[in-house]
């Protein structure tokens, strides 16, 4: 167990660093922040001698942090309710690259994860990486049967040092937490929660390679997408090898005008597969920035680094559906509906206000040229009512949020003129006739039924296994309640003796009828 006083000099340390390039003026400003928290980070900037006037470098100051830093700042990103609408803006353009380790390094790791020589499941592998990040780094190589391919390596003991910085990060949440009031409500713990499930996931290659094949699995029908194939048995946790991707990134827009690509149909692609992903499946690639995603010749997406995943569940896709088609069309009575159905929104708030609040939100955006409409402005808009009407982080969400953003700002660069509302509408409004429809509501309420009445035999079972039938001896007669004087009874003190009383007067008694010979 990590003592306080080193959490606390860990703290210190990265307090020094964010307040060195004015990352916590935004704290020192903000009216709902801890008086507490306040005053820690007006101590940081007073003893780096730096001035609140200036331009904020968010994404700097975690980047100088380290590897876990740079991953939490990207986690903030989502999360403007928490860390301000500049601070999110800022830290969403923090880029996960590191210097890389040395070959020599990266090869012993390789041999000492997979118990045996490199030569003999590669006959070659590039010392220079193609892409160093804060976890790992890819390295191209040939196999022995000659296929190319990408092989991903752990960072030699990042598993360890996002372990120690994690523990201090729930840590300072807690105390946070324990603070009360605004601090409570915005949920730190959970968000650091998230956070430590997702970085385990990316910290074990196994379980990005399985999220992998299983999304493969569920675009499986979707043309125009794909994930490349995984070389399992030159895979396990700290090694991970795929099928090499010959394409060219999505960032880079002049090169695939020259390839003939037609951009306003790859963007178009690229969000209905995000909203296939999420909406449908309840299974999606979360980590969609631009370095993930290649155009091959044909204009296929083919989506890389499955290290974050994000899930939702059925209900969840379907009030997420519903919100979504709501705020396109206009509904937002319903929309508000939904809120409350969800448990978003406390009980004892106003539908009809809240309604009234979601439409400031979405009018000012109708009726808009399309390069002024946008998701981030709608998520923006939405974070600003949460604190007038108690709502609770969701911490499910935000990984959704998250790549709605990424995904918006891609679709974006690649055709300005794209409407991410249009878009998405067509989609939504099918998923809902087919998921929600009458047909939808009336199979599984068949389902259920059906479920329902193949669990009444085991329930049956269970109940005979409590109450058994009686066997071929005659019922016993009822028997009259007798209090034994070894009960415990209220009185206390009082009872005891009454009984010890009645003992000696009963034994008194007995002893008189024998010496009269009442008794033989």
């Amino acid at each position: 167990m990590t003592s306080p006083v080193i959490h606390l000099s860990r703290l210190a340390r990265w307090g020094i660093t964010l307040a060195r390039r004015r990352a916590l003026v935004g704290v020192e400003n903000d009216p709902n922040a801890p008086p507490t928290v306040k005053r820690a980070v007006k101590l940081a900037r007073w003893a780096t001698f730096t001035s609140k006037k200036g331009e904020p470098d968010y994404a700097g100051a975690f980047r100088a942090i380290g590897p876990a830093a740079i991953k939490l700042g990207q986690s903030l990103a989502t999360r403007p309710d928490l860390v301000g609408e500049d601070a999110a803006r800022n830290l969403l353009s923090l880029q996960d690259a590191l210097p890389p380790v040395k070959f020599e390094e990266i090869i012993a790791s390789m041999e000492a994860a997979f118990g045996q020589p490199l030569d003999t499941l590669f006959t070659e592998i590039d010392p220079e990486p193609v892409g160093a990040a804060s976890i790992a780094q890819v390295h191209r190589a040939i196999t022995t049967d000659g296929r190319t391919v990408a092989v991903k390596v752990l960072r030699p003991g990042i598993r360890e040092k996002f372990a120690r910085d994690i523990q201090t990060y729930e840590w300072a949440a807690a105390h946070l937490e324990a603070v009360g009031g605004e601090a409570m409500r915005l949920r730190p713990r959970l968000t650091i929660a998230n956070f430590k499930r997702w970085t385990n996931s990316e910290l074990d290659l196994r379980r990005e390679a399985a999220s992998a094949s299983e999304l493969a699995e569920e675009m499986k029908g979707i043309g125009g997408y794909r994930i490349p194939e995984i070389d399992w048995d030159r895979t396990n946790g700290r090694v991970l090898t795929v099928e090499w991707v010959d394409g060219i990134k999505i960032s880079k827009r002049d090169e695939l005008i020259a390839k003939g690509h037609d951009l306003n149909a790859i963007a178009e692609r690229l969000v209905i597969s995000f909203l296939t992903q999420a909406i449908s499946a309840g299974f999606f690639h979360a980590d969609m920035h631009q370095g993930n995603l290649f155009i091959e010749d044909d204009g296929t997406i083919v989506a890389i680094d499955f290290g974050i995943m994000g899930r939702i569940d059925r209900r969840a896709r379907q009030w997420l559906a519903e919100i979504l088609y709501g705020l396109t069309t206009g509904n937002y009575k319903r929309v508000a509906e939904i809120h409350f159905e969800a448990q978003y929104v406390p009980s004892y708030h106003s539908v009809g206000e809240f309604a009234t609040a979601l439409r400031a939100v979405g009018e000012p955006m109708r009726g808009k040229p399309v390069s002024e409409l946008s998701v981030g402005q709608m998520l923006d808009g939405l974070f600003a009512i949460t604190r007038d009407f108690d709502m609770q982080t969701q911490p499910h969400l935000l990984l959704l949020q998250k790549t709605m953003v990424m995904v918006e700002g891609i679709a974006t660069q690649l055709n300005p003129a794209i409407n991410m509302w249009d878009t998405a509408a067509p989609y939504v409004r099918s998923w809902i006739r087919d998921e929600l429809g009458p047909e939808a509501a009336l199979a599984e309420r068949l389902k259920e039924d059906t479920d329902t009445l193949l669990r009444l035999p085991g329930l049956i079972r269970r109940i005979e296994e409590k109450f058994p039938p009686k066997g071929g001896a005659p019922e016993p007669p009822p028997l009259p309640e007798i209090k034994l004087i070894t009960e415990r009874r209220q009185g206390g003190a009082g009872s005891r003796f009454g009984y010890l009383v009645a003992l000696l007067a009963g034994a008194g008694a007995m002893w008189g009828a024998v010496a009269m010979g009442w008794i033989g």
